[in-house]
């Protein structure tokens, strides 16, 4: 998986768990990101349908969701990636973009990016393995970026892992059935359908995926697009129709109590923490609607830019971090008894570990 902000990957196990006691075959993820929390419900059996806004969710989603790792041509596929991997580099809006006007990845990988991506267009296009080898690119040229995780900005100097080369891989497909669907939250919730599951883990500020990861963004349309700042971010994270109502302090309150009302399910999921804009109190009453609300609280480290400081644009360390560690909450609502079925292995038991947290 990609560096993302607001990863529950500590978190993982537990969702599972939960979702597991509370039975059911389907599932929804609705703001599924890089598909971490979609990928543990389909492991554990539910069929899963992934949504998101962002191009790049789609295609982790059509990757690891939709598809069964039991229909797919291993050697094909292996076959697909070998050939890709020994394509020369070349010189492209990639590496001129971000190997050169900025500097996210050393240009000898931005070349092989280009030649990649043009072949993957060009010949995998509208093929079951195309979702698999963007993935697979996606991911690779993750591992080598100069980031501290976000695409806002880049290090001042080369971090230690862009020397490494650009190494495709196959990704750990999972069998089992699911669906991968892109849009507004908003808007698609009501629509789905009914789930036994639904999980919702929206945004927790103001703080916008499009733009944190305006560069998977275009490694997917591939539509070169004008850009702007150093950061050379796509010209359209300027408009309207690429900003979230969860990213205004406003408008998000209002947007997650429709949605919450909106899924249909008989048992809701919802992950939040200390730090955003709505209270634990505020969550609850959200999720009132359903007979039994019951909240569980995580300690955990707070996102990577806490843990490395604050810095200005020269690169300079400013001003001081005020904690480390924050609460993650996981609001659960449904009937009384599905809630406490869905809950048992946590509730009154201050010694379960998730990761390095401990439940309170």
């Amino acid at each position: 998986m990609i560096k993302y902000i607001g990863s529950k990957r500590r978190l993982v196990p537990v969702l599972g768990d939960i979702a597991t006691s509370a039975g059911g075959r389907t599932a929804l993820d609705l703001f599924t990101g890089t598909t971490r929390v979609a990928q543990e419900l389909k492991a554990r059996g539910f069929t899963t349908t992934a949504v998101d806004s962002a191009r790049y969710s789609e295609i982790f989603a059509r990757c690891y969701i939709e598809t069964d790792a039991s229909d797919v041509d291993r050697k094909a596929a292996e076959e697909a990636l070998q050939y890709l991997s020994a394509l020369p580099g070349e010189r492209g809006y990639f590496t001129e973009t971000f190997c050169v006007q900025s500097h996210y990845f050393q240009p000898f990988n931005g070349e092989r990016v280009d030649a990649i991506r043009n072949a993957i267009e060009a010949e995998f296009k509208g093929t079951a393995l195309f979702p698999l080898l963007l993935t697979s690119l996606i991911e690779a040229a993750d591992r080598v970026d100069s980031t501290t995780g976000v695409q806002m900005a880049y290090v001042k100097e080369w971090a230690p892992r862009s020397f490494n080369a650009l190494e495709l891989r196959m990704p750990k497909l999972l069998v089992g059935t699911g669906y991968a669907i892109r849009g507004d939250a908003c808007k698609l919730a009501a629509d789905l359908g009914e789930f036994d599951v639904a999980y919702l883990d929206p945004p927790y500020n103001q703080h916008r995926y499009f733009t944190n990861y305006h560069i998977w963004e275009t490694l997917v349309a591939w539509d070169a697009p004008e850009h702007y700042g150093v950061a050379c971010k796509r010209l359209d994270s300027r408009d309207n129709s690429t900003r979230s109502a969860f990213n205004s302090k406003r408008e998000m309150p209002a947007a997650l109590r429709q949605v919450v009302r909106d899924v249909r399910c008989r048992v809701l999921i919802l992950s939040y923490n200390d730090e955003a804009w709505v209270s634990r109190s505020e969550l609850e009453d959200m999720c009132s609607h359903h007979e039994f609300v019951e909240t569980l609280a995580f300690d955990s480290k707070r996102y990577v830019g806490a843990q490395i400081g604050i810095y200005n644009p020269s690169g300079e360390k400013v001003g001081k971090v005020s904690h480390l560690r924050n609460l993650e909450y996981v609001v659960v609502a449904g009937s009384r008894e599905d809630v406490e079925r869905a809950t048992r292995l946590y509730v009154g038991n201050p010694r379960a570990v998730i990761g390095q947290g401990l439940l309170f």
